[in-house]
């Protein structure tokens, strides 16, 4: 299902941060207490910049159902503003390529029908002179902490909308994954219920409460008929 990638790409961002290590992180997906499938997010840092690459697969169930194998890449600056992202998308019947190129105060948004060899969509955008995609924003929350009730409104876009989105630190849990267990801090981002994602959806995030800042769980509470889909840390390397 197509939510299954809108939900490993969350979360919120600042300005000049400091550079990440390089690191790649794997996530179980669950949705209805089913094994749904595998999210992997990478991280590659060099002195130009900030290099993202997410690949999504679904599996089992779900991919009988929906298949969807996705493969993202996103370019940011060193103070994790995006400059470009590709997304090379399977979902279901359909195959796209949609790529974002984010220029001073603009943005320019391009998806292709690979199927049709034809433009399914094209947008520009008046955007902020820095603008976090959505997986990147991810990465800065990592480097940011907050009290908690602390709300934080930062730019965000995905290429067709631009917005200052709201996250609020919440509370702080333990938290049990396949990779162990955690103190964690849980934080709620507000892109959702046509923010930037037009379903009706909470999206909630905990990261470590220690020096790692590790994204430990990503969770989407959805509609009773539809259900949760949740992310689990399972694997960090190195």
């Amino acid at each position: 299902m197509k939510l299954l990638f809108l939900i490993a790409m969350v979360c919120l961002p600042t300005a000049a941060q400091t550079a990440l290590p390089a690191e790649k992180l794997t996530y179980k997906v669950e949705w209805r207490m089913v094994n749904a499938g595998t999210a992997v997010v990478s991280t590659n840092t060099t002195p130009t910049g900030t290099f993202l690459q997410m690949h999504l697969h679904s599996s089992g169930l779900v991919s009988r159902l929906f298949k969807v194998n996705n493969n993202y890449t996103v370019t940011l600056n060193e103070n994790f503003c995006a400059q470009s992202s590709k997304l090379q998308a399977e979902e279901g019947g359909k195959r796209r390529e949609t790529t974002v190129e984010w220029k001073g105060n603009r943005s320019r948004y391009e998806e292709k029908d690979l199927l049709k060899g034809a433009m399914a969509l094209e947008r520009e955008l008046d955007v902020s002179a820095c603008v976090h995609d959505i997986l990147g924003a991810l990465t800065v929350l990592r480097k940011q902490t907050g009290e908690i009730g602390q709300d934080i409104r930062l730019p965000v876009s995905d290429g067709k909308k631009f917005v200052q989105a709201r996250i609020q630190a919440q509370e702080k849990e333990k938290i049990r994954t396949p990779a162990g267990q955690f103190n964690a801090i849980r934080y709620e981002a507000f892109l959702f219920n046509d923010v930037i994602y037009k379903r009706e959806a909470r999206l909630f995030v905990w990261i470590s409460d220690d020096a790692r800042r590790l994204p430990v769980q990503i969770q989407v509470r959805m509609k009773f008929h539809i259900g949760t889909v949740t992310l689990q840390l399972d694997k960090v390397e190195p």
